[in-house]
C-alpha cells in the first residue's frame, strides 16, 4: 500500500522517514517505552534506524503494518508512534487488524495519544474495512489502557502468557473496537452470543 498521512486537530499521522532517526532515538531512551512495548532496550541510533528506514518502509510496502509519526502540526515535534498490523495477512484472522502506540514522554496525559488512535481507527474501520480492531497491552500499562478505554474499546479480559518480554512470559489486558462501537457500519453482521 502507499503510505498516508492522517490529519486531526493537533496532529499530522504521516509515515516515518530518515529525518525521524533522532526524535524516536531520543524519545525511546525513556524506560517507560522498552518496560511496556517490544522496543528493544537499551535503544540504540541502529535500532531508530532500522526502524524508519526499513520496518516502517518494509510494513507499508508489503501491506502488512502500517506505522505513523504523530507529530504536532505547528511545530512538527515527534509526539509518538502509532501502528496498525493486519492481522488477516498474519494470522488467516479475516478483516482483523491490532492497533498499538507509544508516546514520549513530554507528550503524555494531554489527550494527543487518544487523538492520534482515533484517527487510524476510525481510518481502519472504514477505508481499510476492518471489522474487527484489537487492542492488548502488558497487565499493568494503566496509561495504554486509558487510552484504549477513551477510544471506545471494550476490554474482553486477561491473556495469560500472552507476551513474552524481556525472556518472561507476562499476562496481557486485551480489548476490542467494532465498527458499530464509533456508529460506524461494518462489513459482517455481528451475532453477540446471548449468554446462558
Amino acid at each position: 500500500m502507499e503510505p498516508i498521512t492522517l490529519t486531526t486537530t493537533h496532529l499530522l499521522l504521516r509515515p516515518f522517514g530518515p529525518d525521524d532517526t533522532d526524535a524516536v532515538l531520543t524519545a525511546c531512551q525513556d524506560p517507560d517505552i522498552p518496560r511496556w512495548t517490544s522496543v528493544p532496550s537499551p535503544y540504540t541510533r541502529e535500532h531508530a534506524e532500522d526502524f524508519v528506514g526499513r520496518i516502517c518502509t518494509e510494513g507499508w510496502r508489503d501491506d502488512l503494518v502500517y506505522n505513523f509519526a504523530a507529530v504536532t502540526r505547528d511545530e512538527g515535534r515527534l509526539v509518538g508512534a502509532m501502528g496498525l498490523v493486519r492481522l488477516e495477512q498474519l494470522q488467516s484472522m479475516e478483516r482483523q487488524a491490532e492497533l498499538g502506540y507509544w508516546t514520549a514522554k513530554e507528550h503524555r496525559g494531554r489527550g494527543l495519544t487518544t487523538e492520534a488512535a482515533t484517527a487510524v481507527a476510525r481510518w481502519a474501520l472504514t477505508d481499510l474495512g476492518v471489522e474487527r480492531l484489537e487492542w492488548y497491552a502488558e497487565a499493568g500499562n494503566h496509561g495504554s489502557r486509558a487510552v484504549a478505554l477513551k477510544l471506545g474499546f471494550r476490554m474482553e479480559g486477561t491473556l495469560r502468557a500472552r507476551i513474552v518480554h524481556q525472556g518472561t512470559r507476562r499476562d496481557a489486558w486485551t480489548g476490542s473496537l467494532l465498527p458499530s462501537d464509533l456508529g460506524l457500519d461494518g462489513g459482517a453482521a455481528y451475532l453477540p452470543y446471548p449468554g446462558e
